[in-house]
């Protein structure tokens, strides 16, 4: 009875005015218009606008902005068919594009002078000292380079032949958790094979890095293929032997004999490498693994936990595999350069064969370079 005594009292209790008790309806009425105002106005009374409050804040925008409309006057701006959003990615593309309209209609003449697409034309000498920071050391190397050629007649030395007409590309992998005598014996199966070999054997190798090699081996052949253009073979039919592609003889100019000698060689032939082994030849534009050598990477630190609560510190070795990717043009070519001294050797024994005319490249001929 004591719970529901409050709930009967607040049950008597108006809900405007809590404190009175529950009055007729007239009394009631005029104590709720006594608290919160009068009733229901006059049809007159409700017609006659009530004088709008003064706004400081906004007489001050509008004394001091004269051209911005009042609030009544002021109509939203709806955006036209096709036009773009103040928001819009673009916006900021079609503004710079009609920067460059006023511009070149500027300083071009309108629209019968040309059109510069750029902008402002831009100045060579600027751009130069931000691609080239050091200027005076280019020129002189350029001006070294320049005398060497003078010395030597424009000829070219064997190096820098071979540089020219045959390619070869050289990749590092990153470090690899394994130790050096692990991943020195993957580095010496794969060396010398065929990339398509060196693949095959790392493939189904049950050495754990033997996977990490795999996928090396595949990005460096991607890697030769994309920006030396190696493997590409050559552009011209099968059957036409005596013309070479640029992509197997290089991008610089070779001389006659090195075009005739690598179209020799685009029939499939058998070899003799180094070792003794024999090597069929069946494209000069093969990619093969030239060498392939280990690198000591740095050492980790893993706990080894002994008997007695001692524990000792281990050195986990990190290990990086570099190859060397060439063409099977420079196995062939250093196959005849074999045969040609084995015949020489053969031939010149017990035999005076004169020294090769040269020219005499400076002032006293026994000096000469």
């Amino acid at each position: 009875m004591s719970v529901a005594a409050p709930s009967r009292r607040l049950a008597g209790r108006c809900l405007f005015c809590q404190t009175l008790p529950i009055r007729p309806l007239v009394q009631h009425q005029q104590r709720r218009t006594a608290i919160f105002g009068g009733g229901k106005k006059d049809e007159d009374a409700s017609e006659s606008p009530k004088p709008a409050k003064a706004n400081p804040i906004l007489e001050e925008y509008q004394r001091r902005n004269p051209q911005a409309a009042t609030p009544g006057q002021q109509q939203q701006a709806r955006p036209q068919a096709g036009d773009l959003a103040a928001s819009s990615i673009f916006e900021d593309d079609r503004r710079a594009q009609k920067q460059q309209e006023q511009y070149a209609a500027e300083h071009d003449g309108g629209e019968d002078g040309p059109t510069k697409a750029g902008g402002p034309t831009r100045d060579p000498q600027n751009m130069l000292r931000v691609l080239d920071p050091d200027p005076n050391s280019r020129e002189r190397w350029e001006r070294k380079k320049v005398i060497q050629m003078i010395r030597k007649g424009g000829r070219l030395s064997k190096q820098q032949v071979i540089k020219r007409t045959e390619r070869e590309h050289l990749i590092r992998s990153h470090n690899l958790k394994t130790s050096v005598k692990k991943l020195g014996m993957l580095a010496r199966q794969i060396s010398g094979k065929t990339i398509d070999d060196a693949i095959t054997q790392m493939r189904f190798s049950k050495k754990k890095v033997a996977q990490d090699v795999l996928k090396q081996l595949e990005f460096a052949r991607d890697e030769a293929v994309v920006t030396r253009g190696m493997g590409l073979g050559s552009a011209a039919p099968a059957g036409n032997a005596s013309q070479t592609s640029p992509a197997v003889l290089g991008t610089m100019p070779v001389a006659p004999t090195l075009v005739e000698g690598a179209a020799a060689v685009a029939a499939p032939m058998q070899i003799q490498l180094k070792d003794g082994k024999r090597h069929k030849v069946a494209s000069p534009s093969t990619i093969y693994v030239d060498q392939a050598w280990v690198g000591r990477g740095p050492f980790g630190q893993l706990p080894d936990y002994r008997a007695r609560g001692k524990v000792n510190i281990m050195r986990t070795p990190w290990t990086s595999l570099t190859v060397l990717l060439k063409e099977e043009a420079t196995r062939v070519r250093e196959y005849e350069e074999r045969e040609e001294k084995r015949k020489q050797e053969k031939l010149g024994k017990g035999l005076w064969m004169p020294l090769p005319d040269r020219p005499v490249q400076w002032q006293r001929q026994w000096y000469c370079f």
